[in-house]
């Protein structure tokens, strides 16, 4: 089946309903109701599907996937190792997990299995392998979902052999890995791989150079996993795309390591609208979705998203009137092509049922959520022609994993509210109130083709970083990077010689100290009137970096302290380009200023009008075609008017209007 338009739909879990065959056509009729072309299947089925070892039973599934497919309804087939079956744990009880403290789990639970048990890779290999040639080939089926929001690590005796075969391979010689990991410091010196052990809270863990390294193992043991379930399924036939659903802000995995295994970003996506401002919760969200649209620089899917109320949130607030339309059209204005749900049909019983589903307990079409995820289905009808269009960005943030991985185990001068996404995110909300499209990278790519590349609190530098920024800046672009910059290698080793390592004649200056501020202490930077307003002030807080400037322009100094009088944010002119460096945590006022005259100054807003703030602009275009997306998070409507612009309106503000919660889409031809 070729998927044309928008995909719309979600888990489907029809093995909790087959005692009831009625129920299960019912469902296909609401789904068409609703627009809903697309279903998960076999998320949490391996039961089902193989309720004894050897025993698959897929003839119920193969009935369902062809009643789907007779009704104009696509299958995203998953494998079922997001969670195994009983029979599995009791018959090879090295499948579930050990954890760090060393206590090996019962059974239960969901990602509770070891990803090097070999006995667990060969069930899962068996029945995705018989899956994929079952299925793979239907035309129904149009991509692999691979297991479940994966995460988590194990610490078993196969674990530990494993992750010191990884680190064997990467050192050679175990005094490589000494002098990587500075063990003579506490006396922590190793003799062979064998004496090394994953980090535990009963044994070693202020190593940092062996946590950071076992966060790498982890990622990497996850990764050959997705591959040996890929290899399952290309060994039964089936060349469809695949995909993994990942999670918000997941620290521990390194999603950029798996952009060589899929051929789909997609994420699950469950934020708490009504806890504070919607364009606080908006601005969040968004930068999540441009996560993982820049995975792969292209459309991603929302996996998952919940139509009402989730059930295992601190308190399952029921989304707003007009919230779900909002919230899904912000996926497809940041680059999805896709609206996918977690649950089309609500559970009876267990750790969802109270879940919120586009067809609850009550079994009707004329309840209110139905209602929306059927108008939200209208729209993106509407809109079909925008599915496949991609993102442009002339902007870049540094947002690298294994960096974060080290700044927050490092014991530096923070260990209580390091707040680096809040300073990431300070950057990415000043761009976005210009209506400008980011990308996300970390250090492992390369920074051309971008205006402006921002870089908060890049704490390591790897990936031969150095060298990247000095041809950026060199080529003619604007570099701007903040405090707590190239601190250390990749093993968390400290630089000598001066900090930013390598980068102080681009920028211009030299670190010399970090002030760590009490969260009750304030301190602000004052312009110096040559690139901010006269007597701007911004407060900071957390840190304040004193540095000592060389060929750089001081632009804001320090107010308070006795450090006042200091520069507190500086540029540097360096052969074609500019390196601006920010000593402190300042507000986000500070942001919205420096963003708003760097885009100026590189012409970047293409916006035909002032955007006000709790609005957001986003845009994707095609090859003939950029679409304008206009949404409205705040209480009081706004007007707007694109006449004489060349903007047509493809939907929505039909009056110049919107309103609370409401999206208008134009565009323009290229």
């Amino acid at each position: 089946m070729r998927q044309t338009g928008f995909i719309y739909g979600g888990d489907y879990n029809p093995e909790q309903w087959l005692d009831t065959p009625e129920i299960l056509k019912q469902d296909i009729e609401y789904m068409k109701a609703a627009h809903i072309n697309e279903v998960t299947l076999g998320v949490f089925s391996w039961s089902t599907l193989e309720p004894q070892e050897g025993n698959y039973q897929f003839d119920w599934l193969k009935q369902i996937i062809d009643n789907l497919y007779e009704n104009g309804i696509s299958i995203i087939l998953s494998t079922p190792s997001g969670a195994r079956p009983k029979w599995l744990a009791d018959a090879y009880p090295e499948v579930l997990r050990v954890n760090a403290d060393r206590t090996k789990n019962l059974f239960g639970g969901r990602h509770n299995h070891c990803y090097t048990s070999l006995a667990y890779r060969e069930a899962v290999y068996k029945i995705d392998k018989k899956l994929s040639e079952k299925f793979g080939n239907h035309p129904a089926v149009t991509t692999w979902h691979i297991s479940n929001e994966l995460g988590g690590d194990c610490h078993c005796p196969l674990c530990q052999n494993a992750f010191r075969g990884w680190l064997e391979r990467k050192y050679k010689t175990i005094e490589a890995l000494n002098k990587a990991w500075n063990t003579t410091f506490w006396s922590h010196t190793y003799q062979n791989f064998e004496q090394v052990e994953s980090p535990s809270p009963k044994g070693e863990k202020m190593l940092h150079g062996l946590n950071l390294d076992w966060n790498r193992f982890v990622t990497d043991q996850t990764a050959d996993f997705v591959s040996w379930e890929k290899k399952a399924i290309r060994d039964g036939g089936s060349e469809l795309p695949v995909t993994i659903n990942m999670m918000y802000d997941f620290r521990g995995l390194n999603y950029y390591k798996f952009k060589e295994l899929i051929d789909i970003a997609s994420w699950d996506n469950y934020p708490t609208w009504h806890k504070q401002e919607e364009k606080v919760t908006a601005l969040d969200t968004a930068f999540q979705h441009d996560f993982i649209r820049s995975l792969l620089k292209k459309p991603f899917l929302l996996m998952e998203s919940c139509p009402t109320s989730t059930n295992w949130q601190s308190v399952s607030k029921l989304k707003r009137p007009g919230m779900l339309s909002a919230a899904s059209l912000q996926a497809i204005a940041h680059g999805a092509d896709s609206v996918q749900y977690f649950q089309i049909r609500q559970s009876r019983g267990a750790s969802e049922k109270f879940h919120g589903a586009v067809i609850d307990h009550y079994g009707g079409m004329d309840t209110r959520v139905f209602k929306e995820v059927t108008e939200v289905g209208s729209k993106l009808v509407r809109l079909s022609e925008i599915a496949g269009s991609t993102t442009k960005a002339r902007v870049a943030i540094l947002h690298d994993c294994e960096s974060r991985w080290a700044m927050e185990d490092a014991q530096g001068p923070r260990n209580k509210g390091l707040h680096y996404k809040d300073t990431l995110k300070k950057m990415y909300y000043g761009l976005r109130k210009l209506g400008l499209n980011v990308d996300f990278l970390n250090m492992e790519e390369e920074l051309k083709g971008y205006d402006l590349v921002f870089a908060p609190m890049l704490y390591m530098f790897r990936s031969d970083i150095e060298t990247k920024i000095r041809n950026f800046v060199t080529a003619g672009g604007t570099f701007i990077m903040t405090y707590w910059s190239g601190i250390v290698n990749e093993t968390d080793l400290c630089h000598l010689g001066g900090t930013p390592h390598q980068l102080m004649d681009v920028f211009g200056l030299r670190s010399m100290e970090l002030d760590a501020l009490y969260d009750e202490d304030r301190n602000s930077g004052k312009s110096t009137g040559i690139f901010f307003e006269e007597e701007k002030q911004y407060e900071c807080k957390n840190f304040c970096d004193l540095i000592k400037t060389d060929s750089a322009q001081i632009l804001l100094t320090y107010e308070s302290d006795f450090y006042k009088g200091l520069p507190a944010c500086v540029r540097n002119s360096y052969e074609k380009g500019t390196a601006y460096y920010i000593c402190a945590d300042f507000e986000q006022s500070f942001y919205d200023d420096l963003c708003k005259k760097l885009a100026e100054e590189k012409q970047l807003v293409q916006v035909p009008f002032t955007i006000p703030d709790g609005v957001s602009v986003t845009s994707r275009e095609n090859d003939t075609k950029t679409f304008l997306f206009i949404q409205n998070f705040n209480e009081e409507a706004f007007s707007v008017s694109m006449q004489d612009t060349g903007w047509k309106l493809l939907m929505g503000a039909e009056t110049g209007v919107v309103g609370q919660y409401e999206t208008a889409v134009y565009w323009t031809e290229k």
